[in-house]
């Protein structure tokens, strides 16, 4: 065998074992190692039956995806590496083929496990086919087998979803056939004695178990249009399973592999591959080496219990860390213990968890008014409203009840870390821990590097952020960090573009048409305008004379119009927080146009998306020359994980590439002699275009 696949017997069966860390993944050498084992199997006669499992703490846990990248980029021209001959291979195997499975049995995984005759696994583990996350669809005959073992309804839903399914859930489908308690290699072992010299049925040749297959499928392009917006992928695979009911298993899995290579050529594809390893690749900080030992957390404390602190404190609560949360005022201490609690019983009510961990996880939240405790966490956050005077108040009170090694984080979304950090005779222990609202939800925290924040503090953000479920990135201390810089100019176009003749909706749908979550007007509304008012307010001092500024959203405030929580913003709202369009808000921007001497016109849509992302891109590339960002990809992955930016477009830089930066390069030239001084394209930008280079390929340093 390979040495990454083992064969051993246990008596009369074969055992045979992937080994190929950390997640057994189907590179080069393992299928071929698969296929060796068999072709020994079937021709010893005092092997009975056999048993794939993978060694260490996963069953094959998917494709190789450096393999699909490859096959991704331009030139590439295939469907993916073929695994066609080994899955028949083992499928036409005389003696009984169990499929041992533990960990995850994804994409690939189970693409092989299901040309096994026989399934089996641990109570834990979990099967899915979730290769429409990376914009292709299974390539291994997944939509071929799968319905033939679950159904085409099931099938259907597992693959347009993506979401995998726990052993209890497989065993009630047919797709596997018995739940091991114990240890999994004894029982698959013994589970496969009991098969040996038993009829065996080959998955290829089961009927598919459909009922209405119209129907079904109709419904499944319904759910990709719903749920995956926009994206080639999730319809895709729907066509590759009607192939699957329809066709006879040659021509169908022959389809399959036309379907994967057009998905495989797609922009979709190759920005959601590069999304997957940018996504692990922000961890990885140049100058922090991995042996870096970061401080063990083990406590929390928390100031401030508003939005951000409450949610900050139930993301702890949720990892099982203890946390004491402070506020200055019962009253506001109530509300978030209260908030907290109304989000924990609406996920009872859902039944995401039981009351059971509701009642541990509120357990674990301490709420109190004083600094009791504090001299003893780990992990201190401050998470009050942006007010520097404030903050500084509370770093100098906090220096003087933490232990030495305490790390000391600000939630701020744009104030200066080293300001702040001044204001404490630690600044070494002091970063950016930058949660994004609701903080128990939202999967990003930049984690923002004050000019003395230590090696180790860095690695101890990076760490609590991983333990926490969220991705953490380290960015440098400017104004609004990353996301926030990047977002200031993208709001404020947006608004320009309003009073330019546009409408807050048109502008919303046009956004929301190219990909965002939310238009940017219902994102102010929904963070609410009073934050963003108090955010310009703070930096007016560094705003440059002349600059034809947004005029529209300083009256909304003055006008008591916060958004949702007022029940009025850039749009109305009901009781349920459902918007509207308020003609008041159009008549408002209307009056301020002809008041400011602005002649109104009619705006495209295509106007819209170029005049708001590009200013993103525009942003971004200074953001990269100036250092603060580390690589364009980590910027994308803060876009694709705070900012609500289409995945399936891979990140604004990496949409930037996929447009062409002379493109955009000369596109932000017309906007500079129509538009103002805000449209100065970045020098890194200009570089890169005239040179035809890419931010991918770019440093941080824009060399």
């Amino acid at each position: 065998m390979s040495q990454l696949v083992s064969l051993t017997r246990h008596n009369n069966v074969a055992v045979v074992t992937i080994d190929n860390p950390p997640v057994n993944a189907l590179s080069p050498g393992v299928p071929e190692g698969i296929g060796e084992a068999i072709r020994s199997v079937a021709q010893d006669a005092a092997i009975q039956a056999v048993v794939i499992i993978g060694g260490g703490k996963t069953f094959i846990a998917g494709a190789d995806i450096k393999e699909l990248e490859k096959a991704a980029a331009p030139g590439g021209g295939s469907a993916g590496p073929d695994i066609h001959a080994l899955l028949q291979q083992m499928e036409d195997c005389p003696k009984p083929v169990v499929m041992a499975m533990h960990g995850t049995a994804l994409g690939g995984g189970l693409e092989v496990a299901m040309a096994g005759h026989f399934r089996v696994a641990s109570p834990s583990a979990q099967m899915g086919q979730p290769e429409v996350n990376l914009g292709i669809i299974p390539g291994a005959e997944g939509t071929q087998r799968l319905p033939r073992l679950v159904g085409l309804a099931a099938a259907v839903d597992m693959c347009v979803s993506g979401k995998p399914v726990k052993a209890p859930e497989a065993l009630s489908l047919g797709l596997i056939d018995k739940i091991i308690e114990g240890d999994l290699l004894s029982g698959a072992v013994e589970f496969a004695r009991e098969k040996a010299g038993r009829p065996m049925v080959k998955t290829r040749e089961r009927p598919v178990a459909a009922g209405d297959i119209a129907a079904i499928l109709a419904s499944g392009r319904a759910q990709a249009n719903k749920t995956r917006r926009n994206q080639t992928a999730p319809s895709k695979v729907v066509d590759a399973l009607e192939a699957a009911a329809t066709l006879p298993y040659e021509e169908g899995w022959k389809k399959e592999r036309e379907i994967m290579k057009e998905c495989l050529a797609s922009d979709q594809a190759r920005a959601l591959i590069h999304a997957f390893f940018a996504e692990r690749a922000v961890s990885k900080v140049a100058d922090i080496p991995p042996e870096t030992r970061p401080y063990e957390i083990r406590k929390v404390a928390i100031i401030g219990a508003g939005t951000m602190g409450g949610g900050i404190a139930m993301a702890c609560a949720n990892a099982g860390i203890p946390v004491v949360l402070k506020d200055s005022e019962q009253a506001g201490l109530d509300r978030g213990i209260a908030a907290v609690r109304r989000n924990y019983e609406s996920s009872v009510k859902r039944g995401r968890f039981s009351q059971d961990v509701m009642d541990h996880r509120m357990a674990l939240i301490h709420p109190q008014l004083g600094y009791d405790g504090f001299d003893d966490a780990d992990l201190i956050v401050e998470a009050v409203f942006e007010n520097m005077a404030l903050k500084r108040e509370i770093f100098a009170a906090i220096d003087k009840i933490a232990k030495p090694d305490c790390v000391l984080a600000t939630n701020t979304s744009t104030l200066d870390i080293d300001e702040i950090a001044a204001s404490t005779s630690r600044p070494q222990m002091v970063t950016g821990l930058h949660f994004f609202s609701p903080a128990h939800v939202m999967r990003l925290v930049e984690i923002v590097r004050g000019k003395a924040s230590s090696k180790e503090v860095l690695a101890t953000a990076l760490a609590i952020a991983k333990k926490l479920g969220k991705v953490g990135v380290v960015v440098g201390n400017c104004r609004g960090f990353v996301g926030n810089r990047m977002m200031i100019p993208y709001m404020r176009e947006a608004q320009l573009l309003a009073e330019d003749g546009a409408t807050p909706w048109q502008i919303d749908k046009a956004l929301y048409d190219f990909g965002m979550a939310m238009g940017i007007f219902a994102v102010d509304d929904m963070g609410g305008i009073d934050v963003l008012y108090r955010v310009r307010q703070e930096a007016k001092h560094l705003e440059k004379p002349g600059r034809r500024q947004p005029l529209v959203h300083d009256k909304l405030y003055h006008m008591g119009r916060l958004g949702q929580k007022t029940g009025a913003g850039w749009y109305k709202y009901d009781e349920n927080r459902q918007a509207t369009p308020d003609p008041e808000v159009e008549a408002l921007i209307e009056n301020t146009a002809r008041e400011a001497g602005i002649k109104r016109r009619a705006i495209s849509d295509d106007e819209i998306v170029e005049r708001c992302i590009y200013t993103l891109i525009n942003e971004g590339a200074r953001i990269l020359q100036e250092g603060y960002a580390q690589r364009a990809a980590d910027i994308d992955v803060i876009y694709l994980t705070g900012y609500g930016f289409p995945a399936y477009r891979g990140g604004p830089m990496w949409y930037a590439d996929t447009i062409g930066l002379k493109k955009i390069y000369d596109r932000i030239c017309e906007f500079r002699h129509t538009a103002g001084e805000w449209w100065e394209p970045a020098p890194l930008l200009k570089k890169l275009a005239e040179q035809g280079g890419t931010f991918a390929a770019g440093t941080a340093a824009g060399a």
